[in-house]
């Protein structure tokens, strides 16, 4: 809590979080610990709570077999449910009102369900979230992308630590975060003159140019071509694509790759303007600490072609 205030007085717009283990036991309507943590539960701006479906926290000093007490399973509906209830019992602390709910770890472990079982753990937690309509529930964080275990997206190549084997784990939260459901609203509508101002709050809070596209067929050739020192993120067919200060150049054809067309179709290629330092620039007026803005003079040269060039 003290901290929360230092943080508050000294930089206002950075947001604190707390992160415990929320209801664990659903025979108890408390939390263990309740009381020491009620006052932060009051205070912290986003509430968190870490939940695995199945987690094995002997490793590496064991192997999960049955009979073994350092590994546990609580799969998908008592996980949803103690999540849900820590929601509901935060809310209770904080006099009735609600704030953003997460899991800032979530996963269910390899070590205890396979690389099988583990797929459907996730996507059954997700699937719940979908048919509940649970908006009361923000987001979570995979808890890993590659780890030495069997808790990653990929799990680390014992013979080369900068490999990773991927697990079938990553194309399950791939289609996940593509699902409509789960995306950000992007709002489409005005018209933008040239040269337009876009603005660059976040990742989820952008203003940006929405460019209609007329495609025949599925394309051979997709290119953008700049002459500017512009820093862009661009989006075509649910891809993304980065295009640097120094780039001149970005290929679209991979968003064509998993998703081609299957006839004729009109698309609309969405461009973001992100700070290419990472930082704001505090000449930009009074919102300069929460917004950047860009001025983009011109649009880039677009190359589509349906046929190959020999």
């Amino acid at each position: 809590v003290r901290a929360h205030k230092i943080i508050k007085e000294h930089a206002p717009n950075v947001s604190t979080i707390i992160c415990i283990g929320g209801i664990e036991d659903l025979s108890k309507e408390e939390m263990d610990r309740e009381a020491e943590f009620a006052q932060t539960v009051r205070v912290a701006d986003i509430w968190s709570v870490d939940k695995y479906m199945a987690l094995h926290w002997g490793w590496p000093y064991d192997v999960a077999e049955h009979g073994g007490n350092t590994h546990k399973c609580d799969g998908v509906e008592k996980t949803y449910e103690m999540t849900r209830r820590s929601f509901e019992r935060f809310k209770f602390l904080n006099g009735g009102q609600a704030k953003p709910m997460v899991i800032s770890e979530f996963n269910a472990d390899g070590d205890v369900t396979g690389p099988y079982e583990q797929v459907e753990m996730i996507k059954g937690f997700c699937n719940k979230i979908k048919e509940e309509n649970a908006l009361w529930f923000s987001g979570f964080t995979f808890y890993q992308f590659r780890d030495r275990g069997r808790l990653g997206l990929e799990i680390e190549d014992p013979n080369n630590p900068d490999v990773g084997v991927e697990q079938p784990a990553l194309a399950a939260y791939k289609e996940i975060i593509h699902d409509e459901w789960f995306m950000p609203e992007i709002k489409t509508g005005g018209e933008a003159i040239l040269p337009a101002t876009l603005r660059w709050g976040g990742s989820e809070d952008a203003d940006g140019l929405a460019l209609p596209l007329h495609f025949e067929k599925n394309p051979v050739f997709c290119e953008l071509y700049f002459e500017d020192d512009s820093n862009l993120m661009i989006e075509l067919n649910g891809r993304w694509f980065y295009k640097s200060p120094k780039a001149k150049f970005v290929d679209l054809m991979p968003a064509f790759f998993e998703k081609p067309l299957d006839g004729e179709k009109d698309m609309t290629l969405k461009i973001f303007a992100p700070p290419a330092t990472g930082e704001n620039d505090p000449a930009q007026g009074g919102d300069w600490d929460v917004n950047y803005y860009y001025k983009l003079e011109k649009l880039s040269k677009i190359r589509i072609r349906y046929e190959t060039m020999i």
